[in-house]
């Protein structure tokens, strides 16, 4: 569906009187050389779609990726237009999971393009923020360009803060005195690190040449470096991320080993403390007529005191040595 479709001048939105999903109309209001227009849409369907690249004059392969929407990110240069492909995450808490969307742009002389799927990472919000920002906007669709990737790498700052909490939640469970079954909540971490790893490190190539003025506008340029550097900031994050559930995951094997020793010496311990006596009683219980104290009149509380020292013996030796 289209979500928005405006023409703007000077840095500002030019108010038509038309309707919104009236391609044409708009598109035939450019009439000075800095106007350009913005068309959003969200799970376009073909034929909107397909609608669209004939009155822009999209590339049709840009035009077969953006409507597939399983691409990974990317910039494309087709002629005087460019084709960016953005991953948009957000993260379900309760899953320990980072949900994906995508954004795909279509970025020409006069017109971009934004075709969005999922339900995350509207772009609404970003419209607003740079239509209330003149100064911005008047760079024309390189500043389109740049809020979307703006907005997108906040919410992957949004998503890495979140993993980190998680990721401090499994830390101070490995390390703590309680038996935890944490290596499952690790793989599941880890493997939405891996998520958010390929939706962020192929945009810091792109994104450092946005902020060296290389295909966009020139003036543009040092809002793409304030992109690039969160986007770096976020890589760097990813990575130390990966690293402690790395090394907490050795840690849980260490604790599991600690624990099992610690078990096992409880049971010999354990089994000691049966051993022992069971050990003179079964002396003194066997059935020959010709033995020491069988006809003793102190031999059974001899038998029993035997017993428990050397129960209390193992006892003590066990306590000791931290069996116990």
């Amino acid at each position: 569906m289209i979500v928005d479709n405006a023409l703007y001048r000077d840095g500002k939105r030019v108010e038509l009187g038309c309707e919104q999903g009236d391609l044409t109309a708009v598109r035939g209001s450019v009439s000075e050389p800095q106007d350009f227009t913005w068309v959003g849409l969200h799970d376009p369907t073909g034929e909107e779609l397909a609608r669209v690249a004939e009155l822009y004059g999209l590339h049709e392969l840009a035009v077969e990726d953006a409507l597939s929407a399983h691409q990974r990110p990317k910039v494309e240069r087709y002629a005087d237009s460019m084709f960016v492909v953005l991953k948009t995450l957000w993260y379900v808490d309760a899953q320990d999971a980072v949900e994906t969307g995508e954004i795909s742009l279509f970025v020409g002389p006069g017109f971009i393009v934004t075709v969005r799927h999922g339900e995350g990472a509207s772009l609404t919000e970003a419209r607003r923020r740079l239509e209330a920002n003149s100064h911005v906007l008047v760079h024309g669709p390189s500043a389109v360009l740049y809020a979307v990737c703006d907005d997108v790498v906040d919410r992957y700052e949004d998503v890495a803060n979140s993993l980190q909490e998680d990721v401090d939640e499994v830390e101070e469970s490995v390390f703590s005195d309680d038996r935890t079954n944490d290596s499952a909540r690790i793989y599941v971490l880890k493997r939405e690190l891996a998520e958010m790893r390929r939706a962020v490190l192929p945009l810091r190539e792109p994104m450092n040449r946005f902020a060296a003025g290389s295909g966009v506008h020139t003036e543009a340029g040092p809002y793409f470096r304030d992109v690039a550097d969160h986007l770096a900031r976020v890589a760097d994050t990813i990575d130390t991320l990966d690293s402690l559930l790395s090394t907490a995951f050795d840690a849980h094997l260490a604790q599991i080993s600690i624990q099992q020793n610690d078990d096992t010496r409880r049971i010999s311990a354990a089994i000691g403390l049966i051993a022992a006596p069971t050990l003179v009683a079964g002396i003194y219980g066997m059935n020959f007529d010709r033995m020491p104290e069988l006809h003793w009149l102190y031999g059974y509380p001899w038998a029993l005191g035997l017993m428990l020292l050397s129960s209390l013996t193992v006892f003590l030796i066990s306590k000791r040595s931290g069996w116990l």
